[in-house]
């Protein structure tokens, strides 16, 4: 059983990020599934009515800010599909935080940090 029920992220900028996470989380397989004037959301492709990660202005009115020693990772089904995901968040203007590799756990990983500096990982279970 998950302990997430879903995760959220802030943005100072929706539209930039709507086209950043979009194409970003096409190889994890997560796809769009609702947009309103405040927050974009995504689900995976096995569970398209679980809304699962989210974009959104932050409510108080005040920037977006990331959390230091936040991160957020997402799994993945291969190594390709975290290569993907790193080389299309690097062409969208992410920062590197970490290229794509075996990890210390034995796992492969990928980090970056988005538009507005979340760090967001993706991993392939390879044991």
């Amino acid at each position: 059983m998950s302990i997430l029920d879903f995760v959220m992220v802030g943005s100072n900028d929706y539209k930039k990020s709507s086209e950043f996470y979009d194409a970003i989380l096409e190889p994890l397989k997560l796809k769009k599934t609702v947009t309103t004037e405040k927050y974009i959301g995504y689900a995976h492709s096995s569970d398209p009515d679980k809304t699962l990660f989210y974009v959104t202005n932050p409510v108080n009115g005040e920037p977006a800010t990331f959390g230091n020693g936040t991160q957020i990772t997402l799994l993945a089904d291969s190594k390709e599909a975290v290569e993907k995901f790193y080389e299309i968040a690097m062409s969208k203007g992410a920062t590197d935080e970490g290229g794509p590799g075996v990890r210390s756990d034995g796992n492969y990983y990928a980090y970056i940090r988005d538009l507005d500096g979340n760090k967001i990982a993706a991993k392939s279970n390879l044991k």
